[in-house]
């Protein structure tokens, strides 16, 4: 067994940050797990490894290097933590054993149709989690045993219960470093095929007569957040020109694109996330409201496919965190893509939390801002690229 240089390993293009780590306890605390089942059966660590989940890369490189498995499956939500494990293992591809190799999949059967164990990483929500260990339960081998692990801090009973829908047996290991896994079997098969037929959930807003689909995991669900519906307000107030080109910068489930498209019927429309999950609530987005010929839904990490000065409006509900860590960083670095893209005059509407302050950073980043909206909780700024 080798030994691999976790210290090593980046979140880039992932935000980074001196407080901010690529690894953590939960990492570490899953392999040993990993480690553990091989020794019970050591048949486990020559069959594909399936892991869901894996933030930069950790898991999938570890459990190669120290564990000794030659195909790995993962699949990874976020686009930036896809593209930090290809980092990763270009970078370390020195401590990687030459038989050894890993393949990045949609979340469908593939990752997961006759696996015999499966890492993952618990999702923050419970709906996400929902959605995975149902494609585990109906997909898996028999015999599969799911490893779930979490720092504590993020970890609530009621993942346990989720897990025992869909599993007979599910078990909690002793915490370690703030941090804890759930060991689930015996897959219901029967619940499982019947929790996935429900997904995507959908529901339709009359007051926006619009139908807003959603995944496990988005943001909001199938519910629009205040925030959105503060930007959704005064959208009407955006250039109509001819021919715009839109984006919906980090659109979540397509519902400031799919309101922006059907309010500029000449605008050519995209809305781009990081998060797969978001791309295909957005996708079903467009399709419930007829709108999958307007709008392409797009995967990037922030806005690297896009050219510069190629954007006439950007559309911007920013996240202030990344992954499951609060950083000030992860909007700036996103107000820094959307001035790239703008053409110059073209516009950046942004909604955001009154106590952040983001007007400085958007004069600096971007071009003059003014504030649109104002309510007790949310602004709405409009910034002009300079």
């Amino acid at each position: 067994m080798s030994t691999f240089p976790f210290e090593s390993l980046r979140r880039w293009p992932d935000l980074e940050s001196p407080e901010l780590f690529a690894v953590d306890a939960a990492d570490r605390l899953l392999l040993d797990e990993l480690a553990l089942a091989i020794e019970k059966n050591p048949n486990v660590q020559t069959s594909t490894l399936t892991i869901i989940g894996d933030t930069h890369g950790a898991l999938t490189l570890g459990s190669m290097c120290e564990l000794g498995f030659s195909h790995v499956l993962v699949h990874q939500d976020a686009r930036s933590g896809e593209l930090a494990l290809l980092n990763n293992a270009q970078q370390l591809k020195t401590h990687i054993p030459v038989n050894a190799e890993f393949t990045q999949v949609s979340l469908d059967a593939e990752l997961v149709t006759g696996s015999h164990i499966v890492v993952l990483r618990l999702p923050r929500g419970l709906e996400q989690l929902d959605q995975w260990a149902a494609l585990i339960a109906a997909y898996a081998a028999e015999d599969v045993l799911v490893l779930a692990g979490g720092r504590l801090k993020h970890m609530t009973t009621s993942m346990n219960d989720v897990l025992a829908r869909y599993f007979d047996h599910v078990e909690a290991s002793l915490a370690q470093q703030k941090s804890r896994v759930l060991r689930a079997r015996g897959p219901k098969r029967d619940a499982a095929n019947a929790g996935l037929a429900s997904w995507p959930k959908s529901e339709h807003h009359s007051d926006i007569d619009m139908t807003v689909c959603a995944q496990g995991g988005v943001f909001a669900g199938t519910a629009i957040d205040i925030g959105t519906y503060d930007l959704l307000a005064v959208l009407d107030r955006v250039s109509g020109q001819q021919g715009m080109r839109i984006i919906d910068f980090g659109c979540g489930t397509g519902v400031l694109a799919a309101q922006i498209a059907k309010l500029r019927p000449s605008a050519t429309v995209i809305a781009s996330d990081q998060s797969a999950a978001a791309v295909e609530s957005a996708r079903a987005t467009m399709a419930a409201n007829g709108l999958s010929e307007r709008v392409t839904v797009v995967r990037d990490d922030g806005l690297s496919s896009q050219p510069d000065h190629s954007a006439d409006l950007v559309l911007f509900n920013p996240p202030f965190h990344s992954g499951a860590a609060v950083h000030a960083g992860t909007s700036l670095r996103l107000f820094k893509e959307a001035g790239r893209v703008l053409k110059p005059g073209g516009e950046l509407w942004v909604v955001a939390n009154r106590h952040l302050s983001y007007k400085p950073a958007l004069r600096n980043l971007v071009g003059e801002t003014r504030e649109v909206r104002r309510t007790p909780k949310f602004t709405v700024t409009r910034s002009i690229r300079a």
